[in-house]
């Protein structure tokens, strides 16, 4: 047995049984200790976002690898509607104009501006965010209208509402996914996507305290003098010298921002016959559920039939074509290529989680509980369940098996903590779990054959 040399060679059992009892933040923490407990540790991402139907529970986050809830702080008051996760970070609807972004494991809230609209607003609308927000450093963009997109920047006092997004007749805005660089990639319910080109992040500016540098006495004001008792003598005493305190204007309005079409070349409008190949141009109009994701630096579509299953009469010839209940389709896009947007058969063992928090890819090998290939959504009739398509077998299943008994809870979001890109891809494609547990059993063999 390899001699004890520190933390790191406590053994994984004892470990595991330790951290079992931790609380979701110290689980976190743990992790990161060292390679040897990252390994050791199962990862709590992704979780599901589990809200009691009433208010005498807490909610939760349900990690599908390590098949355990973790209890998170409550929800502020009169704030029950989550409309969207990112980073450890959720957005709450506290009424129809106003928002906040929430932090369960610390409790640090995030008030927005209000958004005065007097459009449609839909108020169970995605919100997407910059990542690690603070109060003077946040961008959060929304859908506000059918063909309207609105966002807010840290220091300006209400939303900006941008010119209607130019879409084809019938169409309308369905999806947003926060991308690098204040990126917002927007996706219609036919298959069009625009980009939201938002303004650079900053932070207020601080107060400026400014010495004065002209002389402390005017040639009309008079030293005051203090006759001192034991020396007979005068002393000349001065006034203490102002302080000017400069406050920097804080911006009342947003930084411009613009919206391009993802195709830009030429202005051209979009057109289903050349961005989807056929049956597809005729099936993303009974694909009704449409979400953006990015994987590996790709841009992906991913479609889902959420009516019953039905069978259609394909234009020109094309024959019949079954579509089946809860079926996914999902399209890499291909900027070079006639058409655009081509369907693939698998993600290369990366996951994509999708629903109202920002949209997820991650690499699953290694990882328990999670499988490769699939497309992991929350929806269906009623309330709503966590449900995993495997794109092998082509159907849906659910993610987690039914409660018995207890509290009614809805499943809200997939929720990633804050280690998130830790528990993603690296630069070989492979996950850190994965790529740490094949470390440490190295080192374990190596320090048995010695």
């Amino acid at each position: 047995m390899p001699p004890f040399r520190g933390w790191a060679d406590l053994p994984p059992e004892l470990l595991c049984f330790i951290c079992d009892g931790l609380d979701l933040k110290a689980y976190v923490s743990s992790r990161g200790v060292c390679t040897a407990w990252r390994c050791a540790l199962v990862p709590p991402t992704p979780s599901l976002l589990l809200v009691p139907d009433d208010d005498r529970c807490c909610p939760s986050a349900a990690s599908l690898p390590m098949h355990r809830s973790f209890d998170i702080k409550p929800f502020p008051p009169g704030r029950r509607c989550v409309v969207g996760s990112s980073n450890g970070w959720l957005a709450l609807s506290i009424d129809s104009l106003t928002f906040s972004i929430f932090n369960p494991t610390t409790g640090t809230e995030i008030v927005l501006p209000p958004l005065i609209y007097m459009g449609t607003w839909f108020s169970k609308s995605k919100l997407v965010f910059t990542p690690n927000p603070a109060s003077d450093d946040f961008i959060a963009a929304a859908i506000c209208d059918l063909n309207r997109l609105a966002y807010v920047t840290s220091g300006a006092r209400r939303w900006a509402i941008l010119d209607p997004v130019p879409l084809a007749r019938g169409d309308w805005l369905a999806d947003l996914v926060y991308h690098e660089n204040g990126k917002v990639y927007c996706l219609t319910r036919y298959g069009d996507v625009h980009v939201l080109l938002l303004p650079e992040r900053r932070r207020r500016k601080s107060i400026l305290v400014e010495k004065p540098t002209a002389p402390l006495l005017s040639s009309t004001e008079k030293p005051l003098q203090v006759r001192r008792p034991e020396h007979q003598r005068y002393i000349r005493l001065t006034r203490a010298p102002p302080i000017s305190v400069k406050l920097e204007p804080e911006p009342d309005l947003n930084a411009p921002a613009t919206v391009e079409p993802l195709v830009s070349g030429g202005n051209l409008p979009f057109s289903p016959a050349t961005s989807f190949a056929p049956p597809y141009n005729t099936l993303r109009t009974f694909t009704s559920a449409k979400n953006l994701v990015f994987c590996e630096g790709n841009l992906y579509q991913i479609w889902r039939n959420t009516s019953c299953r039905i069978t259609l009469l394909l234009p020109s010839g094309g024959g019949r074509h079954r579509l089946e209940d809860n079926e996914v389709f999902v399209l890499r896009y291909q900027p070079q290529s006639q058409p655009c947007w081509d369907v693939v058969t698998d993600l290369g063992g990366y996951s994509v989680f999708l629903g109202r928090n920002n949209a997820v890819s991650m690499y699953c090998q290694g990882v328990p509980g999670l499988k490769g290939n699939c497309v992991y959504w929350i929806g269906g009739r009623g309330r709503d369940q966590a449900m995993v398509f495997d794109m092998a077998t082509g159907r849906s299943t659910p993610c987690l098996p039914a409660a018995p008994g207890g509290a009614p809870q809805s499943t809200i979001c997939w929720y990633f903590f804050s280690d998130m890109d830790n528990n993603c891809s690296n630069s070989r494609g492979e996950s850190v779990y994965h790529s740490a547990r094949v470390r440490a059993n190295r080192e374990n063999q190596q320090d048995m054959e010695d």
